[in-house]
């Protein structure tokens, strides 16, 4: 059933990062579609309304919100969605018009039409919301409705990465009608063209999802309906994946957890686990409002003083491997520049950065980090990164942490000197490694203008549609990104779904946003 050679063949094929490699959830269509298929995660909304969302809210907005392109299956290009077509109509890559489909309607009735697109992407920079995805359109200059089927966008300058910001969930189509153009919508209800419609909601349990039976676009579901419930503790998601009470779970699992579910008696029981290539990374960031931090030497001794082999090995066992960039392996343009630069942790070298800099004392800071959004590890990677910084004596590290949604307001508000994030790819390009960290307003809430990054190499890797071509910007972005340490890259995770023997299509059930496709599930008649 579990045929790894495969799995080693595709993974392979697919380098340019394939999320969607994984091998153990054998496919079949004849299955039984009946009964609803229960999805468990760690990963809760923090919001129903798109224009305030740049996390794993995504992961529903996916199912019930159209784009105007998206990743089927196998797929690293977007392809047309909500729309039939759409291409760039100048050399320089400044506008790009798409086509829609014809007869589109949100679940409410109203026509999906140019005006809904410009409506819905226009209000994401109108709010501007600090949480929301309204960065990513940073190129977008304004949007024209000369037909009810035709959209062109207008862009300040050359961004061959704009129809990958149009195939994320950043760019969700919603009903005007309700959902207003200057406030978030919050009657915790949703309107959209995706595959299911949101039947009921409460938030942090459960999210039940229905078919939407007029859908035009490129899923193909294979069910009748999903529940997605939501734990704060993966111990529990575990447990009610073996009593039954879930169908598969995909993500939130410890490393301890992982290789329970892969063990003989997990399997005997009736369990199977698929792994997945990944781009999902961790990562520190640095806020320089705080004193110390504000100081390169502090940055570039922690950086000398982790050691992400023992961090990978004790807390993640296997599930997880070093990583020496923001730009993580199998995606274009990867290179190792804090390995280049840093090399193997060394504590005397840490303890000449700082001296050079005339610090002698210990330097106190206080480190945070979220308890509810990635997975029940956190706080042990966080305890080992406190015991490995406080062991060289240099520094000392308080540990402070909130649930996601608190934490995510402190951070966005610059409450934290140093705190931990994970990242999920926005789209498969170097571009979404880099690009959200930089400028005055970015998806960590600390403000970086590195002026090379910003007016130089962004710009000239944007007018390369070739994307195999820009590794040389990044490269030198990478460079810069480990001389300053604004952030400091720790490691790369695999994806992991678990799921009850009964239920097949989990190999293709991730998009390259790392989003589980719910429509791909499907429950085995027979095994």
């Amino acid at each position: 059933m579990f045929n790894r050679t495969r799995c080693l063949q595709i993974t392979a094929a697919l380098a340019s990062i394939s999320l969607l490699a994984g091998c153990g959830l054998i496919s079949d269509s004849s299955g039984d579609q009946s009964k609803r298929i229960t999805v468990g995660t760690t990963s809760a909304p923090s919001t129903l309304d798109p224009a305030a969302a740049w996390d794993g809210s995504w992961e529903l907005y996916r199912n019930v919100y159209q784009t105007l392109l998206a990743f089927p299956t196998g797929s690293t290009k977007p392809q047309p969605d909500a729309a039939q077509s759409c291409e760039f109509t100048d050399a320089a890559n400044e506008a790009y018009r798409c086509t829609l489909r014809k007869g589109l309607k949100f679940s409410d009735g109203e026509a999906l039409d140019a005006k809904a697109v410009k409506y819905s992407l226009d209000r994401i920079r109108t709010i501007g919301s600090k949480v929301g995805p309204k960065d990513l359109f940073g190129s977008l200059e304004r949007i024209e409705t000369p037909d009810p089927l035709t959209v062109v966008f207008q862009l300040k300058t050359p961004d061959a990465t704009f129809p990958f910001v149009l195939g994320s969930p950043a760019a969700s189509l919603v009903a005007p009608k309700e959902y207003p153009a200057n406030k978030v919508r919050d009657d915790g209800k949703v309107t959209g063209s995706g595959p299911y419609v949101l039947d009921s909601y409460k938030e942090g349990v459960e999210a039940v999802l229905g078919n939407y039976d007029n859908y035009q676009g490129f899923a193909q579901r294979r069910n009748t309906g999903v529940t997605i419930r939501y734990f704060t503790d993966s111990k529990k998601m575990v447990g009610a994946l073996k009593g039954k009470e879930i169908d598969a779970t995909y993500r939130g699992l410890s490393a301890a957890e992982i290789k329970d579910l892969q063990s003989p008696a997990s399997h005997a029981a009736g369990i199977q686990v698929v792994d997945n290539v990944g781009a999902e990374i961790r990562y520190l960031v640095f806020n320089p409002k705080d004193p110390a931090v504000a100081k390169p030497a502090v940055r570039q001794a922690i950086a000398q003083v982790i050691d992400r082999g023992a961090l990978v090995t004790k807390v993640y066992q296997g599930t997880a491997e070093p990583l020496y960039s923001m730009v993580p392996k199998g995606v274009v343009g990867h290179k190792t520049p804090f390995y280049d630069r840093y090399g193997q942790a060394n504590a005397d070298k840490a303890k000449k950065i700082l001296r050079d800099a005339d610090i002698t004392a210990p330097v106190e800071l206080t480190f945070w980090y979220t308890t509810d959004r990635y997975g029940s590890s956190t706080a042990l990677e966080f305890e080992e990164i406190k015991r490995q910084l406080d062991a060289t004596g240099l520094f000392k590290i308080t540990l402070r942490n909130k649930p996601w949604k608190a934490f995510q307001e402190g951070y966005k508000n610059g409450e934290y000197p140093v705190f931990g994030r994970g990242w999920f790819p926005d789209f498969p390009d170097p571009d979404n490694f880099i690009a959200p960290f930089v400028g005055k307003e970015n998806a960590v809430g600390t403000p970086y203008e590195n002026q090379e990054i910003l007016t130089t190499l962004l710009p000239k890797s944007r007018r390369e549609s070739d994307r195999s071509a820009v590794t040389q910007d990044f490269d030198r972005a990478q460079q810069i990104f480990a001389e300053d340490v604004r952030l400091l890259p720790l490691w790369q995770g695999k994806l992991y779904v678990a799921a009850g023997e009964d239920i097949a299509g989990g190999e293709r059930a991730l998009d390259p946003q790392t989003a589980m496709q719910m429509w791909e599930l499907y429950r085995k008649t027979s095994w």
